[in-house]
């Protein structure tokens, strides 16, 4: 039981973390994106401490990330001259130059498990700052993604928890079965509805869509992070959520479905 509490206080506290911003000013949700980015690399790149063959550096990095995520946003919200992006491709080549000097033994290796830190971490926060900047509804698109990645999670341990049987991919999550995943698709796709009905219904068939798009890809996130800590040998991202884990583990479906739902979102937009 108390266990229990833990997990809903501090699921409780994450989730008002996350909305409130979004309902208040952008450069509010900007900053509360660029916490959870920095949180999230440190955990990412420290999955690799205890490994023998890879040898990264999370300071560099962080450095690295929060570069480039400080650039992307200073020109997002016009503090930075928009010409600044192009130098944005240059950046991500730096990162093997840093190799040079290390003197480690596996430098390829090491130079790529930081860029995919930073395309696997950073970038979806970018992409959500992206987001959150150009939309001009009045309930936040990415309130409602969150929404439906939560519901997906929530529906998806239920439904396992009293009807699953068959396993989904016992080798990466022993715990996941195709009743739990199924089960969570539909009670997203319905909750895509109410969102609709709600709280934006002039775009219903939206929402529809995006929980058909979200429900998979969260599933296919989860799945990512438990395939990188099992092969880390970790249970958890982290600790720093009490009853829940790591930052990652509390972001693997969202990082995962922020570029399929962004290209979603702007093919809706524009065509």
């Amino acid at each position: 039981m108390s266990n229990i509490l833990v997990r809903s206080l501090t699921g409780a506290v994450f989730i008002s973390l996350v909305l409130l911003p979004l309902f208040w000013l952008n450069e509010v949700a900007a900053g509360m994106f660029g916490f959870f980015m920095v949180l999230g690399l440190i955990e990412f790149y420290k999955l690799f401490n205890k490994n023998t063959v890879i040898e990264v550096s999370w300071e560099i990095g962080l450095i690295y990330g929060l570069i480039l995520y400080g650039l992307a946003v200073g020109i997002f919200f016009d503090v930075l001259p928009a010409f600044l992006k192009i130098t944005l491709l240059p950046l991500l080549f730096i990162v093997f130059l840093v190799e040079l000097w290390r003197k480690k033994s596996n430098p390829l290796l090491n130079a790529s498990v930081i860029l995919f830190g930073i395309v696997y971490v950073t970038l979806p926060f970018i992409l959500m700052v992206a987001i959150n900047n150009e939309d001009t509804s009045n309930f936040p698109l990415l309130a409602g993604m969150f929404i439906l990645i939560w519901m997906n999670d929530t529906f998806a341990y239920l439904s396992g928890r009293f009807f699953g049987k068959t396993k989904l991919i016992e080798r990466i999550s022993p715990n996941k079965t195709w009743e739990g995943t199924i089960g969570g698709i539909l009670f997203t796709i319905a909750a895509g509805f109410a969102i609709g009905l709600l709280f934006d219904n002039e775009r219903i068939l939206f929402w529809a869509i995006s929980a058909v798009i979200i429900a998979p890809c969260a599933i296919l996130g989860d799945l990512l992070e438990s395939l990188f800590k099992r092969n880390m040998d970790v249970k958890d991202s982290g600790n720093i959520l009490p009853g829940h884990g790591g930052i990652l583990d509390r972001f693997d479906a969202t990082l995962f479905t922020v570029p399929f739902f962004m290209t979603w979102t702007y093919f809706y937009m524009y065509f």
